[in-house]
């Protein structure tokens, strides 16, 4: 009897021992979570990363965001983060071999695949702290008032997968290699892979395995249109990490379990499921409404008449409207009478045929009294949208303007710059070589305007004067200094201004 009543408490020792292992593994994983986010490499890459979303997103894109394109500007900042999580990770796996404390774990409860995933475990407050920031940077984004688009969950993800799969990678790494310099020397080597892949300028299907895979191009799309397989790549990265998690605890002792087998197994299909979605290519709807909005536009838009002037934009560029109409009025405000109230069409075109990889400029519009405004907004754009509405009042056709060498020019310049808030500036902006001297090509996002040295002279001194002042002398004789072939010496004569000394030959 008395040996019988000795064993009867086995089976509660039994079922405690588990209990006992997930609670070291938790108390583990929020011990070495805490010093992963003390650590000076993690804490110093933090501090980069804020420092850039604050230094970049104030000024970014002049004010005017497509959260379309705001989401992938996420992607870059969380990968320093990661390969210092992968680093310090990488380091606190091997403590235990640096301070030769191994032999002392066969004593406890936490078996080595155990202690793996807590090692693994620590590693998601790290990266539920960058998706903190990869959300406070979109919405910094989103709440400004030009903000324009829609961004993707998708590539909203794939800043903080990145986080999570470089750290798997630096605890899979330290169950591989014991060596202390194996973590710095894989992180060389993937910088050095990110460099040479990035100049090399791929555009197959396998840039999709890299964690970021950016566009050289600046041209902003309907969001509809952009053809990113952003869902199955942020799957692929979710696969991805949960494949070199669980391969971290199979190496470490957990091959026994049928659980981790096949998580394993399950984590590679989910991987390959989202290489094969993301190598798809574009869609074929995708590449048939791109087509249809660079080809015939209008049956895309919705348009708005205002004050004369009718605005046909894309959806979700709507909102954009009100700035264009202020700049027409503007321009149209200093014109003469007898285009005062002429019709014009502001219409936004792209050329949206080769995706974000395209950056042609497109063919001036051949329809009388009609201007081509972009996706882009703020900034350089609208200096260069005023001078593509001043130079249709004045020759009446777009693909007029890009052929004109006279005196015109000078009148074109002073209309899209009189009314700016720093004329001399924004004349610099809006030329290819940001100078305010000599000749230059004025950028256009259609055929771009040509400037002679002489021309240059004259609109400056036109900006120095008052405006009025020049306005009523514009207004008096529009006729003939819009006309065609009008010489430029002849235009300083009708304003009164002395002939101007530099060249008068077109580039």
């Amino acid at each position: 009897m008395t040996t019988m009543t000795g064993t009867t408490p086995a089976p509660s020792a039994v079922t405690a021992a588990p209990r006992a292992a997930r609670s070291a593994v938790f108390a583990l994983a929020g011990f070495e979570a805490r010093r992963l986010l003390l650590r000076v490499p993690v804490l110093i890459a933090f501090a980069v990363y804020l420092a850039w979303i604050v230094w970049r997103t104030r000024d970014s894109f002049d004010g005017f965001p497509a959260l379309q394109d705001a989401d992938r500007a996420t992607q870059g900042g969380p990968l320093l983060v990661g390969l210092a999580v992968l680093l310090c990770a990488n380091h606190a796996v091997l403590r235990s071999r640096r301070h030769d404390t191994d032999r002392h774990f066969a004593v406890l409860v936490v078996r080595p695949w155990r202690r793996t995933v807590a090692h693994l475990l620590s590693v998601v407050p790290v990266t539920l702290l960058a998706a903190v920031c990869v959300a406070g940077q979109f919405t910094w984004e989103a709440l400004k008032p030009g903000a324009v688009g829609h961004g993707s969950p998708g590539e909203l993800l794939v800043g903080p997968l990145s986080v999570l799969l470089l750290g798997a990678f630096g605890v899979l790494l330290a169950r591989l290699v014991s060596g202390p310099l194996a973590a710095p020397l894989l992180i060389v080597f993937l910088l050095l892979f990110s460099v040479f892949s990035t100049g090399a300028g791929g555009d197959g299907w396998t840039r999709w395995l890299m964690p970021s895979v950016g566009e050289n191009s600046s041209l902003t799309l309907p969001s509809d249109l952009l053809g990113r397989p952003a869902a199955w790549h942020a799957l692929y990265l979710a696969g991805l990490a949960l494949s070199v998690a669980l391969s971290a605890v199979l190496l470490s002792g957990g091959a026994r379990l049928w659980t981790v087998r096949a998580g394993v197994a399950g984590a590679v299909a989910l991987t390959l499921v989202g290489v094969v979605g993301q190598s798809r290519g574009v869609p074929e709807e995708t590449t048939e409404a791109r087509t249809r909005v660079s080809v015939t536009p209008d049956k895309e838009q919705r348009c708005a008449e205002r004050d004369g002037t009718t605005y046909c934009a894309f959806p979700e560029w709507g909102p954009h409207t009100d700035d264009w109409a202020e700049v027409v009025d503007d321009v149209r405000s200093l014109a003469g009478a007898a285009v005062q109230d002429r019709q014009l069409v502001v219409r936004q075109r792209i050329d949206a045929r080769h995706g974000l990889d395209g950056d042609a400029a497109l063919a001036p519009s051949a329809r009388p009294g009609e201007v081509t405004v972009g996706t882009s907004w703020g900034g350089n754009r609208v200096p260069e949208f005023a001078a593509a509405v001043a130079g249709v009042l004045v020759t009446g056709k777009e693909e007029t303007v890009g052929a004109m060498c006279d005196g015109r020019m000078v009148t074109v310049m002073w209309l899209a710059l009189a009314d700016r808030p720093d004329p001399m500036a924004d004349l610099r902006r809006v030329r290819l070589d940001d100078s305010d001297t000599g000749s230059a090509i004025v950028v256009s996002q259609t055929e771009p305007l040509r400037m002679t040295a002489a021309h240059t002279e004259l609109v400056r001194e036109l900006l120095q004067r008052p405006r009025d002042e020049v306005a009523a002398k514009v207004r008096a004789d529009w006729a003939e200094l819009t006309a065609p072939k009008v010489t430029t010496d002849r235009v300083a004569r009708v304003l009164g201004l002395e002939a101007p000394e530099g060249e008068d030959e077109c580039l």
